[in-house]
């Protein structure tokens, strides 16, 4: 196996892990990958199907069959497709099934990169636990609720900061307390709180970490 380098970056959902890894990746010339991305396309391909999240069959089935290429990462980012990304996210066969096609990722990554940063919410814990450098983002409930609001008000002009409150403590209570591969932070992950950065100031910070390590 060739040698790469690995940058995990795990935390929960409006953190702002997915902007920063990606301007790492970039300005690093590192490969990226939204692990995240996975999980919501088999929650989007479930309810597509006419589909059942909480359904094992269901998802299992979404996340046997997914084609990578075949993502949509417009659909994919809705309130709907966000919930039942953390309850399909939530069951073992889904996570087996998309374990190795991360890995992969990891250690073999493509364009000839010499490394990935990868970020999720196990990342650091149990797909790449030997990363050579392990972030866990994170922010106020209040903040990430706030910043997830405003990414999706334009589409539902209905919807309130309190509503996504209540989506996010709620995913984050499932992705903490499942039994797989549960949100937390690995113990050799170093603690990034973005909740006063700015994205600019958070990417600041992140950087310097790395290049620290």
């Amino acid at each position: 196996m060739v040698d790469t380098i690995i940058v995990a970056i795990d935390g929960p959902a409006a953190a702002g892990k997915g902007t920063i890894a990606k301007d790492l990746a970039q300005q690093l010339n590192l490969a990226y990958l939204d692990t995240g991305s996975l999980y919501r396309a088999v929650g989007h391909a479930v309810l597509k199907a006419g589909g059942d999240p909480d359904t094992d069959a269901d998802a299992r089935r979404a996340a046997e069959t997914l084609d990578i290429e075949a993502i949509d990462p417009v659909a994919i980012r809705t309130r709907e497709v966000g919930a039942a990304a953390s309850k399909v996210a939530a069951k073992p066969d889904v996570r087996a099934a998309l374990l190795e096609t991360q890995r992969r990722f990891a250690h073999h990554p493509p364009e000839g990169k010499a490394g990935v940063v990868l970020d999720g919410r196990d990342i650091g814990t149990v797909v790449c636990p030997d990363a050579d450098v392990k972030l866990f983002v994170t922010a106020s409930d209040e903040a990430r609720a706030t910043r997830r609001w405003l990414e999706l008000k334009q589409a539902d002009p209905d919807l309130t900061v309190g509503d996504v409150l209540a989506d996010l403590k709620e995913r984050d209570r499932r992705d903490s307390e499942r039994a797989s591969a549960p949100l937390t932070k690995a113990d050799d992950a170093i603690l990034l709180d973005t909740t006063d950065l700015s994205i600019e100031a958070a990417i600041h910070a992140a950087l310097d970490i790395v290049g620290r390590r």
